[in-house]
């Protein structure tokens, strides 16, 4: 069923401006989101009232079949972001993950399809049999700095310095360009008093690199994109790279994470590190089902009041997208998650992820690196004891410490 707009009558709707929210910023709902949505379900349905960070209101979107409606009805729910933009100041922690963007996540209609066109064609160009070589080279160095210890920080030792060196190689970037986009990107992640300065900080080194493409091209997707026929001006080539950056690292780093956490704490996993019948690539379906690395996201912002379930939904709103709590929605849950991919992980619609494939090789090649080389990895905190980043947006541990018994240094070839 279509949504109507203020011009249609309805039987008794209610507002959901006029509800009280839920915060999604607190240490309460990082360390137990899913009990969050499932209580949210029971006090409100589809659609919950929710603060993003201290007074910045939004629509979370927790039915699967009214999130598959409204990702797929971009005339209704744009993902233009100007008008809300105007009214939250500009130091607002999360303004850098939600504002306007010549990019195909911030945009709608022909500007969309002009960018993802170009995005598409430079992921396109990426050799999936050299990633998969791409990822081993840079795994197993960073596995021989931990090896020899007993025990390490997955998040900080192996998983991010693995995931930023594969989106470089991805983007033809070098490192001392690439440690800046590095903590440019942290920073806005974190959000807090830093974010906007971060945001910044990685704008001007992504320009950098549209510079360094233009007058050294290279086999790489920055230069694919610096060299697409929409012929994208520097602004936009920068906003490309940006969003390869933010959709490649981050949801990258908490996918691989979570699926490890999942694998060493999970029996049915636990026993596929020493051969067992589950998989790697089995347990990163789970966990893009139950546990997805970007938990809400996937914004839009009605032009105009629009009724969905029966609710009123604000003009230039947030409404955003709980793909945590939709993979998971009772209505259609089967609890069947191996060999079955229906989950919102990587969105749907106008605006799904044009990266699938390469995401899924490059947590699969740097899980199984990881466990083929130290085969008796286990948690090194009791599973309780793990700690989740508070945030809107993510699903991601704070760390994840493991021990396994010191080994020597693997020969790179």
């Amino acid at each position: 069923m279509l949504p109507q707009t203020s011009a249609d009558p309805v039987p008794d709707p209610s507002s959901i401006a006029e509800q009280e929210r839920v915060p999604l910023y607190s240490p309460e709902f990082a360390a137990d989101p899913q009990g969050t949505y499932r209580a949210m379900r029971r006090r409100f349905g589809s659609l919950a009232p929710v603060d993003l960070v201290p007074g910045v209101p939004a629509t979370l979107v927790i039915g699967y079949r009214t999130a598959v409606q409204i990702l797929n009805d971009p005339d209704h729910f744009p993902a233009d972001a100007r008008m809300w933009q105007r009214t939250v100041p500009a130091d607002c922690p999360i303004l850098p993950m939600m504002c306007d963007r010549p990019n195909a996540i911030r945009t709608s209609g022909a500007e969309h399809t002009r960018y993802r066109q170009a995005t598409v064609a430079g992921i396109a160009g990426v050799d999936l049999y050299r990633l998969h070589s791409t990822v081993e080279q840079i795994a197993l160095p960073v596995i021989n700095s931990f090896c020899a210890d007993g025990s390490a920080d997955l998040l900080s030792q192996y998983a991010f310095p693995v995931i930023f060196a594969t989106i470089n190689a991805m983007l033809g970037v070098g490192e001392e360009l690439g440690g800046r986009i590095a903590a440019g990107m942290a920073q806005m992640f974190e959000g807090g008093e830093t974010a906007v300065q971060g945001a910044q900080m990685l704008e001007d080194s992504l320009y950098d690199l549209v510079r360094l493409k233009q007058l050294e091209p290279g086999d790489d997707i920055a230069t694919r994109l610096v060299q697409h026929p929409t012929q994208l001006n520097d602004e936009e080539l920068m906003n490309q790279m940006l969003t390869i950056y933010g959709a490649g690292i981050e949801p990258m780093l908490n996918l691989i994470l979570n699926t490890v956490r999942l694998m060493l704490t999970d029996p049915r996993f636990a026993g596929s590190l020493l051969g067992g019948s589950l998989s790697t690539r089995d347990a990163l379906d789970e966990v893009l089902y139950t546990d997805p690395p970007m938990a809400n996201f996937c914004t839009t912002y009605p032009r105009q009041p629009i009724l969905v379930d029966n609710v009123w939904l604000p003009a230039h709103q947030p409404v955003v997208i709980s793909m945590a709590a939709c993979n998971n929605d009772p209505a259609i849950g089967s609890g069947e998650f191996l060999d079955n991919r229906a989950h919102l992980s990587w969105s749907t619609g106008p605006h799904s992820c044009p990266a699938k494939s390469p995401a899924y090789l490059i947590a699969q090649e740097a899980i199984d690196q990881l466990l083929d080389a130290l085969p008796e990895l286990e948690l090194g905190v009791p599973a309780e004891e793990l700690v989740w980043r508070p945030g809107p947006f993510h699903r991601a541990l704070a760390a994840l410490p493991v021990v396994f018994p010191k080994t020597p240094p693997l020969v790179v070839q």
